[in-house]
C-alpha cells in the first residue's frame, strides 16, 4: 500500500514563496518517477513539474524559472519550491507517483500515474 501525503499549502501574497512537500510511504521512492499536478476551479488538471528516477526534472512553461522540484530518496520525500507566485498559480496541488522502468524519464500526463495524494490548497491573493 503506497500512500502520498502533501503538506505546505496555504495563503501567500503575489510575489511570495511556498514550499510543498510530499511524503511517500509503503515503498522505496527510487522506484518511482514523481510528478506535481495542479487543478484550479473550472480548469483541467495539469502537470506542473516532474522528476525522473535519476533526478532529471521537467517543468511546464507556465512555471519554468519560478518553481524547482527536488527529491530525497533517503527520506522518501519530494518537494516543490515555488517562488514569485502569481494569482493564476492558485490551485489544489497534487503529488503523484508513477512506476517507470526507464530511469531518465517522467510524465506530466495522468496516464502514467499509479498513486495520488489527496492534494493541498495553494491560494495566491492580496
Amino acid at each position: 500500500q503506497v500512500q502520498l501525503v502533501e503538506s505546505g499549502g496555504g495563503l501567500v501574497q503575489p510575489g511570495g514563496s511556498l514550499t510543498l512537500s510530499c511524503a511517500v510511504s509503503g515503498d522505496t521512492l527510487d522506484l518511482y518517477a514523481m510528478t506535481w499536478f495542479r487543478q484550479a476551479p473550472g480548469k483541467e488538471r495539469e502537470g506542473v513539474s516532474c522528476m525522473s528516477r535519476d533526478g532529471t526534472p521537467s517543468y511546464a512553461d507556465s512555471v519554468k524559472g519560478r518553481f524547482t522540484i527536488s527529491r530525497d530518496n533517503a527520506k522518501n520525500t519530494v518537494q516543490l519550491q515555488m517562488n514569485n507566485l502569481k494569482p493564476e498559480d492558485t490551485s489544489v496541488y497534487y503529488c503523484a507517483a508513477g512506476r517507470f522502468i526507464l530511469r531518465s524519464i517522467c510524465t506530466t500526463t495522468q496516464g502514467g500515474i499509479n498513486y495520488w495524494g489527496e492534494g493541498t490548497l495553494v491560494t495566491v491573493s492580496s
